[in-house]
């Protein structure tokens, strides 16, 4: 990996964060498989540092949550005990905090849907905001004492639960079932009807499925290792935050929420890496 030009891995980079496989960008770059895992875990290390340090202090109003799912070398169903006691297998879900205004991924975490996960994820969610904010979730029962543990009374939370339809159809077809109606439940403080949505943050779902190829349903492109798909995941968070225009606010989320005045480019993401491997090395 040591002997990749920049610009060649920017080129890899390119290829990656728009959706191409590992195998793909192989054959579209004539890179070998183990140096593009190697620079993809390298770099997702790097990306996440630096994120972990400039998403702090956000002037955020109004946040949504929600989770995505994924797996990790196998689906939950067909995970072994052998293969659990090995390694993370199974159920991978990434949660998303974002900003309405700014689309700004504020914060994420990758790991179970269970307790412990909601309790990490809503901690760093509350140490990265720089006042009271209106915060929205879908009903994931999970949410309510991890949000009343870190948030305390400090902030004005709701819920929007979606009820759906049953369609005896549903076991044919691969669309969800119909919702039939949204019920807003306020949690905690006083907040905005208007405001409980958590519409920006599901189309941000869509965004990580078409941008990481490992995310894409029914294909055989899911990820081997935990540390591959934590990997992918930060960068893709970076590429959307600071490179990728958003096209309703024409320009990055980062720049639309003040923490960067320039576009960067895929290049500029790539020397992430170099500067991460100078600090090391210092």
């Amino acid at each position: 990996m040591n002997r990749l030009s920049a610009a060649k891995r920017a080129q890899v980079v390119a290829a990656l964060v728009e959706g191409n496989s590992v195998r793909s960008t192989v054959r579209m770059t004539g890179v070998a498989k183990n140096t593009i895992t190697k620079l993809l875990v390298e770099l997702g290390a790097a990306c996440s540092s630096f994120l972990d340090h400039a998403l702090v202090n956000l002037p955020c109003k109004r946040v949504q949550c929600d989770e995505i799912w994924s797996y990790v070398a196998a689906k939950e169903k067909n995970v072994t005990p052998e293969m659990a006691g090995a390694k993370f297998c199974g159920d991978a879900w990434t949660w998303i905090a974002l900003d309405a205004d700014s689309k700004l991924i504020c914060s994420w975490l990758v790991g179970k849907r269970d307790p412990e996960c909601a309790q990490e994820f809503i901690k760093d969610l509350a140490g990265r905001l720089a006042h009271r904010v209106q915060l929205t979730t879908d009903g994931l029962r999970l949410y309510l004492t991890a949000i009343a543990d870190n948030f305390g009374s400090e902030i004005d939370y709701a819920m929007l639960v979606k009820i759906y339809g049953n369609d005896p159809e549903a076991e044919k077809r691969y669309s969800p079932a119909v919702c039939t109606a949204c019920k807003k439940e306020n949690k905690i403080g006083d907040p905005n009807p208007k405001d409980i949505s958590t519409s920006y943050v599901e189309r941000q779902n869509l965004t990580m499925r078409m941008h990481m190829r490992r995310f894409t349903r029914l294909t055989n492109a899911f990820s081997k290792k935990l540390e591959n798909h934590t990997a992918s995941v930060a960068i893709h968070v970076m590429y959307y935050n600071f490179c990728r225009i958003h096209q309703t606010l024409r320009v990055a989320p980062a720049m639309a929420a003040g923490l960067t005045g320039t576009l960067w480019s895929v290049y500029d993401l790539v020397t992430l890496l170099e500067a991460s491997t100078a600090e090391q090395a210092a």
